[in-house]
């Protein structure tokens, strides 16, 4: 669809903002994924607005039995999870891949497990909420690609500390990783201008980064199909598919650095 004068004189005013900021990181969302055909979990056509959110204590169900939640992994598939195997980068994962390419961007931060901005080309990326590609070690966070790792006892353990591995998304209840959610934090301390993406802002600790940003005197630029719980802190707001939207903003910062 075409986008509104609106919309492109929003996207423009971003473009100068981004532009004049010396240290720029941006926050994505699942609203970025949507248009790579992965649904979100909350908000309309959600999964968990569908079926229901699961269960809060689900860590705590692991770690009671490790072994049991590793046997309905390996005997199942979810829907979600074919999903994600099948999909691909859609073109807001590649225009902020090539924002971090031209040196704008200097860090990525998202809250989604799809692995799709690591497929895009990203590489500063912090995944706050781990990867389904990847498989972590609870004990010490060393991380092995799915496919690489060989699982040839139920649990399977860590070939460095010995400690139980289990998928590297983080399960409701589970602590996110220290040193990720560190990185995070400092990350968004020394932005002085973040872009915020496809994201309602109403999961902690994700949907305090921008505001920490903002109290540190920085910009927030948003870009989502719909307002969110910061819009009203947010100096520009694109309401627009991320994927429409983000290239035409990098095309603009192009010509302003």
């Amino acid at each position: 669809m075409a986008l509104s004068e609106e919309i492109l004189q929003s996207i423009r005013d971003a473009a100068a903002i981004i532009a004049e900021a010396k240290y720029v990181t941006c926050l994505t969302g699942a609203g970025i994924s949507v248009e790579s055909g992965i649904r979100p979990f909350r908000g309309p056509g959600g999964l968990w607005t569908e079926k229901g959110e699961p269960p809060m204590d689900g860590y705590q169900r692991f770690l009671r039995d490790p072994k049991a939640y590793w046997e309905r992994r390996l005997q199942r598939s979810s829907e979600f999870g074919i999903t994600l195997l099948g999909s691909e980068p859609n073109p807001g994962h590649i225009a902020l891949a090539e924002l971090e390419s031209i040196g704008v961007l200097k860090t990525l931060i998202t809250q989604n497990i799809d692995n799709l901005h690591r497929a895009a080309g990203s590489v500063n990326l912090l995944e706050i909420h781990g990867n389904s590609h990847l498989m972590r070690c609870i004990e010490c966070n060393a991380r092995w690609p799915t496919e690489e790792f060989k699982v040839e006892v139920i649990p399977p353990r860590c070939t460095r500390c010995d400690g139980v591995v289990k998928t590297d998304t983080v399960m409701f209840g589970e602590p996110i990783p220290a040193p990720v959610l560190e990185s995070c934090f400092q990350e968004a301390a020394k932005s002085d201008c973040m872009i915020v993406a496809g994201t309602s802002a109403t999961v902690t600790p994700a949907a305090s980064l921008p505001v920490l940003t903002k109290r540190n005197s920085g910009k927030l630029v948003e870009v989502n199909i719909r307002s969110s719980e910061i819009s009203y802190i947010c100096d520009v707001n694109i309401y627009a598919p991320s994927g429409e939207s983000l290239p035409i903003l990098v095309n603009e910062i192009r010509k302003l650095v």
